[in-house]
C-alpha cells in the first residue's frame, strides 16, 4: 500500500514537473515571439504600406480611365471676342488652368458653317463663318497650342450636327439634302431659332459630315471630336422622298402617319446609330487615340423625341466620353436627372459628366445654383462641363471677383487628363 502510494506520488511529481516545464517553455516562447513581433512591427508596417502602393500601381490602366474627372467648358459663338485675340486666349487658358479645369470644347460647326479654314466646305461652296483671329491667325490652331502648353485637352465641338438655318448657304445650295415633316414643312423651332434638318439617312449628307469631321481631326492637333444633342433628328421629320422610298423598300410598308410610332422611331434611330458607328470607325482609323465624345440630352427625351439612341452607341463601344446636358434651375429636378440608371451605367465604363448651365446673356445663373449642382454631380462621382465660357464670370449677377472666387472653390486640386499621342 505504501509502496503503491509512493509510486503514485512519484508519478504525480514527475507530471507536475513536466507540466511546469511545458508551461515555462510555452511562456518563454510566447514572450520571445512578443519581443520579436514588437521589434519587427515597424518593418511589417512598411511592408504593408509598400504592398498597397505596388498593388495600386499595377491596377490595369483601363480600369483607371473611367475615373478621369471631366472639368470642362464649352466655347461658343458668343466667345469669339475672346477666341479672336491671342492675348485673351492666353489669359483664358491660364485662368482655366489656375481654377483646375482640364478640357475645352470649342465650337467648329455652327449654323451650317465651319469655324476654321476648310477645303471641304470651300469645295461645297460654303464660306467659313469665322476662323481668322485679330492678326489673321487660325483661331482653332492657336487655342489648341496654348491649351496644350497648360496641360488642357481641346476637343472640337460639332454643335449644330444635322441642323442648319434655312438662310444658310448649305440649305440654299443643297435643298435635296434636307428632310421634312409629314405635312411637307421643313423647319422647326430651336434654341437657335428657326432651323432646317439635314437628312441623316442620305449618303451625300453622311459623306459631307464625315469629311468635315475627318478634316478637323487631321488638320489640327485636337484631342478628339464632340457631337451634341443636334446629331439627331426631331421625331416629326423623315417624310422626305428619299427616306420614304428607303423605308418602303426595306419594310414593304409606307412610313406610319404617326411620327411617334415605335417601329418607325426605331428604324430611324437605328439608321442614325449605323452612321455614328461608321463615323467612329472613320475617326479612329485616321486618329486611333481621338476621344469620340457625345453630349446629348437625357436618354428618354433624346431617343423618343430626337431619335438619338446614345445608350445604344455607348453599348456598341463607340463613345469614349459622355456629357449629359441637364439644364435645370431646380436642384431636385437636376438631381433626379443625374441619378438616372443610364448615367450610372455609363460612368462604370467611360468618363462621364454633366452639362451645367452657367448662364445666358439674357438669363444669368447665380453662383449658388452652380455650386449646388456641381456638388451634387461630384457626390455621385460625375464630372461637369459648363455652358458656356463667357458666362462663367461675365454677364453674371455677382461681381467678377466674387464669381471667380466661387469657381475657385469647385475644384480644390488639379485633375489633369493625360494626352495620348
Amino acid at each position: 500500500m505504501v509502496s503503491r502510494f509512493n509510486r503514485k506520488n512519484e508519478q504525480w511529481r514527475v507530471w507536475v514537473a513536466n507540466a511546469s516545464f511545458k508551461f515555462m517553455k510555452s511562456s518563454f516562447i510566447v514572450q520571445t515571439w512578443r519581443r520579436l513581433l514588437k521589434s519587427l512591427f515597424p518593418i511589417l508596417i512598411l511592408i504593408s504600406f509598400f504592398t498597397v502602393l505596388l498593388v495600386d500601381s499595377f491596377t490595369p490602366a483601363v480600369a483607371q480611365l473611367p475615373r478621369q474627372e471631366i472639368r470642362g467648358v464649352w466655347m461658343t459663338n458668343n466667345d469669339f471676342d475672346t477666341l479672336k485675340s491671342r492675348e485673351k486666349v492666353q489669359d483664358a487658358v491660364s485662368q482655366l488652368r489656375r481654377l483646375n479645369f482640364n478640357t475645352i470644347y470649342p465650337v467648329v460647326w455652327n449654323s451650317g458653317y465651319v469655324m476654321y479654314p476648310s477645303a471641304i466646305a470651300q469645295r461645297a461652296g460654303i464660306q467659313p463663318f469665322v476662323y481668322k483671329g485679330s492678326d489673321g491667325h487660325d483661331i482653332l490652331a492657336d487655342l489648341i497650342t496654348q491649351a496644350h502648353r497648360k496641360g488642357l485637352l481641346v476637343i472640337p465641338w460639332f454643335e449644330f450636327g444635322f441642323m442648319a438655318p434655312p438662310t444658310s448657304e448649305l440649305a440654299l445650295n443643297y435643298p435635296d439634302w434636307f428632310t421634312q415633316k409629314r405635312d411637307g414643312s421643313q423647319t422647326s423651332n430651336s434654341a437657335a431659332g428657326e432651323v432646317m434638318w439635314l437628312n441623316p439617312f442620305h449618303p451625300q449628307v453622311q459623306q459631307f459630315i464625315t469629311n468635315l469631321v475627318l478634316e478637323t481631326v487631321t488638320q489640327y492637333d485636337a484631342d478628339g471630336i464632340q457631337f451634341d444633342d443636334h446629331m439627331s433628328l426631331p421625331h416629326e421629320f423623315g417624310y422626305d422622298q428619299y427616306t420614304v422610298a428607303l423605308y418602303t423598300k426595306e419594310t414593304k410598308n409606307a412610313p406610319p402617319n404617326n411620327p411617334q410610332d415605335a417601329a418607325w422611331v426605331k428604324w430611324r434611330a437605328d439608321k442614325i446609330t449605323a452612321f455614328m458607328v461608321q463615323l467612329n470607325q472613320a475617326v479612329k482609323q485616321r486618329k486611333p487615340q481621338a476621344i469620340f465624345s457625345v453630349s446629348p440630352n437625357y436618354y428618354d427625351f433624346a431617343y423618343k423625341f430626337h431619335l438619338q439612341d446614345w445608350l445604344g452607341w455607348m453599348r456598341q463601344n463607340i463613345v469614349d466620353e459622355l456629357i449629359v446636358q441637364i439644364y435645370r434651375p431646380d436642384l431636385q429636378s437636376f438631381v433626379a436627372n443625374i441619378s438616372r440608371p443610364e448615367i450610372q451605367e455609363a460612368q462604370q465604363i467611360i468618363p462621364t459628366g454633366i452639362g451645367i448651365m452657367t448662364g445666358l446673356r439674357n438669363n444669368p445663373v447665380p453662383m449658388q445654383q452652380i455650386k449646388s449642382q456641381v456638388r451634387a454631380a461630384q457626390e455621385r462621382g460625375l464630372g461637369v462641363t459648363f455652358f458656356y465660357y463667357e458666362s462663367l464670370w461675365n454677364d453674371s449677377v455677382e461681381p467678377l471677383n466674387e464669381r471667380q472666387a466661387g469657381f475657385a472653390t469647385l475644384f480644390r486640386s488639379p485633375a489633369l487628363r493625360a494626352r495620348i499621342e
